[in-house]
């Protein structure tokens, strides 16, 4: 059978991590991991360790990207803090900066190239700044604020001019996986605060504020549509949400996720974990150290995904943030229907951070 080479950007972060497990499990594919660490995978896969931001290195490693038909782009790079830096002119220079690195050497061979899949999210649609349309639809009109999605995509685009390979945009919903420090794991960060909570024989209380309308993506389901995309003449060009395919929003999710975690919910209790868990240093390292725990402080594993869990459980607001919906209509009638109960997803996911040793 012949081989497809797919090339995965960003290949130990949440996405890119899931992406690698599902190609390098898909006959007649062969998957090269390109990230500074290898992703942890339970499958043996290609790994070229390089940082994105340097240039020359990846230049480096043209000759070894040369046959790659297929690229899946989810390199991401967050400055400290996070939240402040997503308007921050030097971490939007930073991401256009990383991708021309890799795809300037890349587009040396272009011939051999088919399709590049592109990831942006819910800021595409100003999520973070303001009230969206419900749902929000790929053919809206572009948000008018500066983000680096659009200079990557301007970008691909302008590449794309006169060439065969096809381009497809993904805008996911909340992205739920699992990167030992991700900035943006919000099931590290609520791992994390259960863990403390066991040891503080507190019950899991719910750290937010009032509820809002709210969707997930599994990224084991993220991989299956980046999967499907590379095959599909329906992915040539398009832009696509992609969600689970059911909603929530945080208050009522909280019994099922204390149930998974195997904690009382107890009463609410707002606050920001960003600022509360650090402190509490001690009582995760006793989980670390009482239950074989890999070993990790608690920035190694959750890091800044502390405050991206406070941006969405939002315990500082007095009233319901407005919802975040998106339309997956188009994504449906393209022909991928996949779709995971997001309580289900929940629990296979701790089910498996506990297999790897990262939780209790």
């Amino acid at each position: 059978m012949a081989q497809s080479t797919v090339l995965i950007a960003g290949a130990s972060g949440l996405v890119g991590r899931a992406a690698v497990g599902h190609f390098a499990r898909q006959p007649g594919w062969r998957t090269i991991a390109l990230s500074r660490r290898a992703p942890e995978v339970d499958v043996e896969v290609e790994h070229l360790g390089v940082d994105l931001m340097d240039g020359a290195g990846v230049g480096a490693l043209a000759p070894r990207l040369a046959g790659g038909a297929h690229l899946v782009y989810a390199a991401l790079m967050e400055k400290p803090g996070l939240v402040r830096g997503w308007r921050d002119r030097e971490q939007m220079a930073a991401n256009i900066a990383m991708l021309r690195n890799l795809f300037e050497p890349l587009a040396a061979h272009a011939g051999s190239l088919r399709h590049v899949s592109l990831l942006q999210g819910t800021k595409a649609y100003g999520a973070h700044l303001h009230p969206v349309p419900v749902p929000a639809r790929e053919n809206a009109p572009r948000d008018p604020h500066e983000n680096f999605y659009w200079l990557q995509e301007d970008y691909l685009r302008d590449r794309r001019a006169g060439a065969q390979w096809a381009l497809t945009v993904w805008r996911p919903q909340v992205v739920f996986g699992h990167a030992a420090g991700s900035p943006m794991n919000v099931l590290a960060a609520l791992g994390a605060y259960a863990a403390i909570c066991r040891e503080r024989n507190l019950p899991f209380a719910y750290p937010g504020g009032p509820g809002y309308a709210n969707e997930a993506i599994d990224a084991r389901l993220l991989a299956r549509a980046l999967h499907w995309a590379a095959q599909s003449p329906a992915a040539r060009d398009a832009t696509f949400n992609v969600t689970n395919g059911d909603v929530f929003d945080w208050p009522s999710l909280w019994p099922a996720l204390a149930g998974i975690f195997a904690l009382p919910p107890g009463p609410a209790a707002p606050q920001r974990l960003a600022e509360t868990l650090p402190p509490l240093e001690s009582h995760w390292r006793e989980a670390v150290r009482r239950h074989g725990l890999r070993d990790l402080s608690l920035q190694e594993f959750a890091g800044d995904s502390l405050q991206y869990a406070d941006f969405l459980l939002a315990p500082q607001a007095r009233q319901a943030p407005p919802p975040v919906l998106v339309s997956t209509i188009r994504l449906r009638q393209a022909g991928f229907g996949d779709c995971i109960d997001t309580v289900d997803m929940l629990r296979e996911l701790v089910d498996d951070m506990r297999r790897r040793r990262y939780l209790p």
